[in-house]
């Protein structure tokens, strides 16, 4: 049996019953009654006439008893160990004193920062080294497309 929906209302309407009405734009609204004909025409709002289906599921009425209210899953903190450190070792250092990390953080800026000069002044020496072996040969790198001997380039004349 082919039930229809109030076009106000919400409520359902069976075969037999009802109202069809065709508004100027040819949108079709079905009415199940008078009433919600008439509401429907005064430009009523249907969340705000308390009897129509769209007020009560806005204002959640009729639906306590079916449906407990839904619990709320709370996510619990949990220490677990990462690829550079155990779960021991992350304890022991969130236990020190503040001080102690900080004295442990400048060592460790100060050794990077060491070794990072060490690599740097590494690279000079090797980098004067090899400009002083390479001085007496003179010779310039010649490009690829230079090598294969392509034409040069003709200037634009006038005409």
């Amino acid at each position: 049996m082919r039930t229809y929906d109030d076009s106000f209302s919400g409520q359902k309407i069976y075969p037999g019953k009802g109202k069809l009405y065709v508004r100027g734009d040819s949108k079709i609204f079905r009415f199940q009654n008078g009433k919600s004909e008439s509401l429907f025409l005064q430009r009523k709002n249907p969340r705000r006439i308390a009897w129509t289906v769209l007020y009560r599921r806005q204002h959640k009425k009729g639906i306590s008893e079916e449906v407990a209210k839904k619990r709320t899953r709370r996510a619990v903190k949990h220490q677990r160990a990462i690829v550079g450190a155990s779960l021991d070792v992350i304890k022991e250092r969130r236990s020190q004193r503040p001080e102690a990390r900080a004295a442990a953080r400048q060592q460790a800026i100060k050794d990077a920062k060491e070794k990072k000069a060490a690599t740097e002044s590494r690279k000079k020496a090797e980098k004067a080294k090899n400009a002083a072996a390479g001085k007496g040969t003179g010779q310039r790198i010649q490009s690829k497309q230079g090598a294969k001997g392509s034409a040069p380039k003709v200037a634009a004349k006038s005409r």
